[in-house]
This record gives structure tokens, sequence and C-alpha cells, in this order.
């Protein structure tokens, strides 16, 4: 296992409410190299901000600590601002995550030997060992529809299985069009170039839109499923609350709206808020039932 990633890498959590994950999030970091990367803690404000800051401390974390939420995207940004210049390589997770020997290891080796690529993510696991769909094609807008109308309905509908890449083998490194943001290392200086997370994005396709705009970029999104983490969070997109809903809805559309964008596909667009707020009202009426 190589020491010197973990001298350029740092990992990056986020915690909002979430104090109780943290403490086996940092465990696993710490175990996961020989030598423990530098972990920066961000705290979006939330009523566990003490609780949180106290595991920080026990793990030597560097604790930041927001005044306000600004999202998952936003807090991110934050962090990678206060990161010594020496840091190259920031591993990006959520607290909920799980991470196998050597991850950041493989990570950042995999980044120095590829210099077009600006994120690579790991083979990511649910709770129960199946393998979570997180390196996908950017949805085009055939499969994005197909894939909002259908997915819930109809499993195996062949736009999800585009959009999630599924039938392409989840045994070989490979190109992505984005990698979730649960679980992913970026290049420092590619990050920074595009200018971080879009903050715009609150809650949801903050890695959608970074994956978009790394790859107009000219820089590429990378699948190495030769490492694993886990994340037991994967799972909870079926017991979702309204305003998850709600807030996923919302960062769909700027999505749409800014991907086309084009004076005459203003059309596109209203069709694309219509069809969309009819599927929220379907969805939020199913989840009432």
């Amino acid at each position: 296992m190589s020491n010197m990633p973990t001298e350029s890498a740092a990992v990056v959590t986020v915690t909002f409410n979430s104090a109780n994950q943290l403490a086996p999030f940092l465990n696993s970091v710490r175990n996961s190299e020989s030598i423990a990367p530098l972990v920066y803690v961000v705290e979006n404000a939330s009523s566990q901000r003490d609780a949180a800051a106290d595991v920080a401390a026990a793990f030597n974390a560097e604790f930041v600590d927001l005044d306000t939420n600004l999202g998952y995207g936003g807090a991110i940004n934050a962090a990678v601002e206060r990161l010594p210049l020496s840091i190259d390589k920031v591993l990006i997770s959520n607290p909920d995550v799980e991470f196998s020997k050597g991850l950041v290891s493989a990570l950042a080796d995999w980044l120095d030997e590829h210099p077009r690529t600006a994120a690579v993510g790991p083979r990511i696991l649910n709770s129960d060992g199946t393998v979570y769909p997180s390196a996908r094609a950017l949805p085009s807008l055939r499969t994005g529809v197909g894939h909002a109308v259908f997915s819930r309905i109809w499993k195996s509908n062949p736009w999800s299985k585009s959009y999630r890449a599924e039938g392409i083998t989840n045994d070989r490194a490979r190109h992505a069009g984005w990698l979730s943001g649960s679980c992913l290392m970026v290049r420092r200086s590619a990050f920074e170039q595009i200018g971080g997370f879009d903050e715009s994005y609150f809650m949801y396709f903050e890695d959608v839109d970074l994956g978009y705009r790394f790859a107009k970029a000219g820089w590429k999104n990378d699948y190495l499923p030769s490492t694993t983490a886990i994340h037991f969070g994967a799972q909870s997109t079926s017991s979702d609350p309204s305003r998850m809903l709600r807030a996923h809805h919302d960062s769909a559309l700027r999505y749409l709206d800014r991907k086309y964008s084009a004076l005459w596909l203003a059309p596109l667009r209203v069709a694309l808020h219509a069809g969309l707020k009819i599927r929220l009202a379907l969805v939020l009426k199913r989840s009432r039932l």
C-alpha cells in the first residue's frame, strides 16, 4: 500500500443531525490506511453540532462549523477552500459510508496514473451487499424522461437501465457520465477549475451536474470497482419524505433547464416542467397510500 496518497489526499464529509454516524465513519477512514489521511468534518448548522464536534475531536479530524446550512455541495466547497495547498486530491463522502482497506490510496493512485481524470469512484455496495448503481450515464432527454416516468412503476424499463448503465460490466474500470456524490475522489485542480459544486443545488443532482461540467471541461469521470465502500443509506429512496421528493424534482428541473437552455428549446422546458410536476403529484399521492 502506498503511503504517498494519504499525504496528498484528504477526506471531506458533511454532517447534519448525523453525529451518530460519524464515529463509525471516522473509524473506518482511520483503519483504511496505514497512515490515516487528513479528515475534514463539515457541520451544516444542525441541532447536533456539539455532538459532531466532540466526535471529530476524538478522531483528530478538522471540524468546520458552518453558521448556516449550505447544502451538501456548498459544505464540501467550504471544506475544500480550507484545505492545505499540499492536498491535491479530495475524497468526498457521506458519513453513513464504510471504507474498505486501501480505498483512499487506490483512488489517489488512479488519479496519479490517469492525468485526464477529474473524478474517480469506487464500487458502492448497499448494506445488504448488492451493488448500488453509482457510476451512471448522463441523462439524455430520452433516458431522463423515460427513467422519471417509469422507474417506480416498471423497474426493468429500458430507459432506467440505460441511465443506470445496467448491462455494462461493473467488474472492470470504465468511464462514466457521473459518479455518486456519496463517495468519490476528485482532483482538486479540476474541481477548482470548474468552480466546485454548484451551490444552487441544495440537495440532489449536484453530483450529476459535477460530472456533466467535468466532461464539458474535457475531463473524465472514472469508475474503479476494484475498491469498495458500503453506503448504508443508499436504499432509502423509497421512504423519502415529501420534502426530499420535492427537493429531488426541483433539482432535476434545474439541471434540465440548464442543459436545455437555448431559447428555441423553451417549449421543451415547459413540457418538462409540466411532466415532472405531474410525476411529483403522483409520487406524493402514492407515498401517502
